[in-house]
């Protein structure tokens, strides 16, 4: 007998569940001590809430949690960051954080009801070395602009060669209709910031009117 042919398939979402014993006590639990914000709950006397880390969403579901606990693996930008607000709120830190061989820097917690959380982010320094040879440039920025490229490559730890290699690679990287980004969630809001700071007031289009005093 032939398998029928597969459907077209359209998944834009996934939500993990986890069961809790007491939906409420848990929310508070996720949203106080983990960092998540409140999606919704659902009933007078909620048994069922959905919490989300950034735009990442899962639900929270009463009854008997699995004997174990089950386990839920996040993508974030920071692990270092985040591991270090869950130790200072007192979250149970089952495993440290550590740089693994599949790649990711990740560490994980526990929640009261025995659920394992991990969060992880890439680590971006492994693989065999690239050779290159650098050469000298000779660039001239908008002054402000310049101001913001050298506060956010600090701000991500880098050198203004490196963060300025980083923005090469990823316009050079299809995805979709537009590019890769080489900015996470966290990074694009600091950008926000900065672009206040240093009075950044025209659009990403605006070099093709800028004109020298």
């Amino acid at each position: 007998m032939n398998s029928p042919a597969v459907p077209p398939i359209e998944c834009r979402q996934h939500h993990a569940s986890l069961t809790v014993r007491d939906v409420p006590a848990t929310v508070e639990f996720y949203t106080t001590r983990l960092g998540f914000t409140l999606g919704f709950t659902w009933g007078e006397e909620p048994r069922f809430a959905g919490v989300l880390l950034d735009q990442v969403q899962i639900f929270l579901e009463q009854g008997e949690p699995c004997p174990g606990g089950s386990p839920v693996y996040f993508m974030v930008g920071d692990a270092d960051e985040l591991h270090g607000f869950h130790r200072a709120g007192g979250v149970e830190v089952l495993v440290e954080p550590d740089d693994r061989e599949y790649g990711i820097r990740d560490y994980t917690v526990r929640d009261p009801d025995g659920n394992r959380l991990t969060f992880g982010h890439p680590i971006f320094t492994l693989g065999p070395p690239v050779e290159i040879e650098r050469v000298e440039v000779h660039v001239r920025l908008e002054k402000r602009l310049a101001a913001l490229l050298h506060d956010l490559a600090a701000h991500k730890r880098m050198s203004l060669t490196g963060c300025l290699e980083e923005i090469l690679l990823h316009t050079c990287e299809p995805l979709g209709d537009g590019v890769a980004s080489p900015h996470t969630t966290r990074d694009l809001a600091y950008i926000q910031e900065l672009k206040a700071k240093h009075g950044i007031d025209y659009d990403s289009h605006a070099s093709y009117r800028f004109v020298e005093r």
